[in-house]
């Protein structure tokens, strides 16, 4: 869905960051298993938003992607009512996980939208999704949504995701800075989600959110 070249190695770094923490943290010795599930469904996040970025992704059928994610989405809802952390309220933690429903659900209405309109293109004399994908190639973006209502909701979508990667990406600059020790003091015992691995996984999920908040603008 992206003519630009240098836009999509940009996205493709920003989604490569993502994978490879969620496939680290996935695969790091005393990780819960509810927490490797997690990490993996962001790296599979990761890894198809790299796709839709390249014209061979276009060509990936749809159906499958759209029932990952709406399984994922319903998967962080369920994790957060019946997994809270110890030293976490319930409250606070599905505070915490609806920022990945709105991210995993938004995939799976994304891909869904592009397989509708890549049909209704189809339908009208065109080659479906990828002939809509080498059509404009001037521009940043090769397709977009029919209708006003998918561009409405995929405009609200990006600003959405914008302000939750905007939201991570301060989180993990106060969490930086609030880790490293003045000169001569040696550094505090991190609490969980806090300290170095707190400031990462907030700054990979940043680039992951800020990516898709690109992705959507483009099928505006």
């Amino acid at each position: 869905m992206i003519a630009a070249t240098g836009l999509r190695w940009i996205l493709t770094l920003l989604f490569a960051v993502s994978v490879v923490h969620g496939v680290w943290r996935a695969a790091l010795p005393g990780t819960r298993a509810a927490d490797r599930v997690d990490h993996t469904l962001h790296a599979a996040m990761g890894v198809l938003m790299t796709a839709m970025a390249w014209p061979w992704g276009m060509d990936l059928s749809a159906a499958p992607q759209v029932v990952l994610f709406s399984a994922g989405a319903l998967w962080f809802v369920v994790a957060a009512l019946l997994h809270p952390r110890a030293d976490s309220s319930r409250i606070a933690v599905v505070l915490a996980a609806w920022p990945h429903v709105v991210m995993t659900a938004a995939m799976a209405w994304m891909v869904a939208a592009m397989d509708v309109s890549g049909s209704m293109a189809g339908h009208s004399g065109g080659g479906g999704m990828h002939e809509m994908h080498m059509a404009g190639a001037a521009g940043l973006a090769s397709m977009s949504l029919s209708g006003t209502a998918p561009r409405l909701v995929a405009g609200v979508l990006a600003a959405v995701l914008a302000g939750i990667g905007l939201v991570w990406l301060t989180r993990a600059l106060d969490l930086a800075r609030a880790w490293a020790p003045a000169p001569g003091r040696v550094p505090r015992t991190a609490a969980p989600g806090e300290g170095v691995a707190g400031a990462l996984a907030s700054g990979c999920h940043a680039s992951m959110a800020l990516g898709m908040a690109v992705m959507f603008v483009l099928l505006v």
